[in-house]
């Protein structure tokens, strides 16, 4: 009896451990759910603007931040930095974590201001995502100077030294005058004004013989002036009886108040790619390109690498003429 008890015991623990084995073969364990990545954007950016309220890079940072919040499906905030010619801005931004989440308005003092003010602003600094408009630099004289072309001008300022006035010391319109005269072999002399509307008001008022400045801010004077030259390679289409520069005397001389987004330098490639893909999305938007028609600029597009060369050859020039 006592060898039947033990027998019995040993195979019903064998049943009951043989049935937890199909037990377990048969349910299925859930594994816990991977957690899926972050998208970028997940939350608001900022759009540093390197000028005050109200002006030309203001604008178009804010035309070009309306039509990045519909396609990027966030609020993109313009935050307006100025200070040191825009080297205060543009330093804050190279300083920000590169997440994307801070980018900012780069003019074409970014390829400037280390030559003209030893700031810490280079283009190595930055991921230059795109450039996004052109505003030509055009000349102008009053129009009851008696000078009725470039040619002419350019005569003047061969026999004794002309007075042109410009948006402020180390300002591209500056360079713009001195570029001018270099081409020329003529001699061109800068006279600094707070802002592209006061200069060419110090041309038309005779206060100065000309200014260079960008065409809104010489049509916006009307009749008072005379604009002599385009500093592009073909006429503006808001100025079609406008000669360029290379028309008028042959040489081309060729300045703009461009502009392109940037951000501190080392984007991952997944939020560069977002971000740049979003800006060429945006430039090409009718609302945009209504905007800058409006404002008297050229809806110039280039990539993040086609920028960056841009960028890189445009710190050259300026350091061979402003240093």
């Amino acid at each position: 009896m006592p060898r039947m008890r033990i027998t019995r015991a040993a195979a019903a623990i064998a049943a009951i451990t043989a049935t937890a084995l199909i037990l377990s073969a048969c349910t299925k364990v859930e594994e816990a759910p991977e957690e899926a990545a972050p998208t970028f954007p997940e939350k608001d950016i900022r759009l540093i603007i390197q000028a005050n309220p109200g002006g030309g890079s203001d604008l178009s940072s804010r035309a070009l931040a309306t039509e990045l919040e519909s396609i990027l499906g966030v609020s993109v905030i313009p935050e307006n930095m100025p200070g040191a010619a825009g080297a205060l801005a543009m330093e804050y931004v190279g300083s920000q974590d590169p997440d994307g989440y801070v980018i900012g308005f780069g003019p074409v003092e970014i390829a400037m201001l280390n030559t003209t003010q030893g700031a810490n602003v280079l283009p190595e600094n930055y991921d230059l995502l795109g450039q996004i408009m052109l505003a030509p630099g055009v000349i102008t004289v009053g129009a009851n100077s008696g000078i009725d072309s470039l040619e002419a001008l350019v005569a003047q300022a061969k026999a004794g030294a002309v007075t042109v006035a410009n948006s402020g010391a180390g300002s591209i319109w500056e360079a713009a005058t001195l570029g001018l005269g270099q081409a020329t072999k003529a001699t061109f002399t800068p006279v600094a004004y707070d802002g592209g509307a006061t200069a060419v008001s110090a041309a038309a008022s005779g206060e100065t013989v000309a200014a260079v400045s960008g065409l809104g801010e010489a049509l916006a004077q009307g009749e008072a002036v005379r604009i002599l030259a385009v500093m592009h390679d073909e006429r503006h289409p808001n100025a079609k009886d406008v000669p360029t520069v290379k028309e008028e005397i042959g040489t081309d001389v060729l300045f703009g108040g461009w502009g392109g987004i940037y951000s501190a330098k080392g984007l991952p490639d997944d939020v560069k790619a977002v971000l740049e893909s979003a800006i060429e999305e945006a430039v090409a938007s009718d609302g945009y390109q209504d905007f800058q028609a409006s404002a008297g600029n050229l809806v110039v597009y280039r990539d993040s690498a086609q920028f960056t060369t841009f960028v890189n050859e445009q710190f050259g020039v300026f350091k061979d003429l402003l240093g």
